[in-house]
């Protein structure tokens, strides 16, 4: 294949990249937009009393969380295309923190499937109190893999020069919530309280970031098919 085809095809693979990444973000927010207002069980929550919430809400759980595994394929997706706009100025650096970010998406990837298999099969045995612990432990946990897809794709983006500054502080703020979140984890499932907003508030930062760094890759896309 020649060069310039090799070109054609790396740029329309981070176009999809970056579709990917939007609607990555999409489904876990238009997902939580369902559940939410329905009053989800935040961290901390009395296990009798979220059980409780998944058993009388089972058929909303199961069509909120219906579109996960395109949010996760999408995930995958987004981050194989970061690493194709990034490998040569990674490459040329001696650097693999894309690597990093990318393994940081596979986990919560991995991470996320449990948690939303335990939203299953608490609506079906609701009375079943470990699990929603075990759900907890896993959400504040995440946050450990959240950060590192944070650092790492924000570390690459930069030093190829696919995202801003602004962007980057973006992401470094929501890793340390991200990762804050994850080592407090024991007190933030304990009881409900305000140590459970820092998990969230990284999260929605890192919703933010994700989008963004989509639209970036949609850029360099057309940048590059330009040139």
């Amino acid at each position: 294949m020649s060069d310039k085809a090799n070109i054609s095809a790396e740029v329309r693979f981070q176009r999809i990249a970056g579709v990917a990444g939007i609607v990555f973000v999409l489904v876990i927010l238009g997902a939580n937009l369902v559940l939410v207002p329905a009053g989800l069980p935040t961290p901390g929550t009395d296990s009798g009393a979220a059980g409780a919430f998944f058993a009388d809400h089972r058929g909303l759980v199961a069509a909120a969380m219906a579109p996960t595994p395109l949010a996760w394929f999408c995930a995958v997706v987004f981050g194989a295309g970061v690493l194709t706009a990034v490998r040569r100025a990674e490459r040329a650096a001696g650097t693999g923190w894309s690597l990093v970010g990318f393994a940081g998406l596979l986990l919560q990837n991995a991470a996320f499937t449990v948690i939303v298999a335990i939203r299953y099969a608490l609506g079906l045995a609701p009375e079943t109190g470990a699990l929603w612990v075990l759900h907890d432990a896993l959400l504040a946990l995440n946050g450990t893999f959240l950060a590192l897809a944070l650092v790492g794709l924000t570390l690459a983006g930069r030093l190829a020069g696919l995202v801003p500054r602004w962007h980057a502080v973006i992401g470094f703020f929501a890793a340390a919530m991200q990762f804050t979140a994850a080592a407090l984890a024991p007190v933030v499932i304990d009881e409900k309280g305000p140590l459970g907003l820092v998990g969230l508030s990284g999260w929605l930062l890192w919703t933010i970031w994700f989008a963004v760094y989509g639209i970036a890759l949609l850029r360099n896309s057309s940048g590059a098919e330009r040139a």
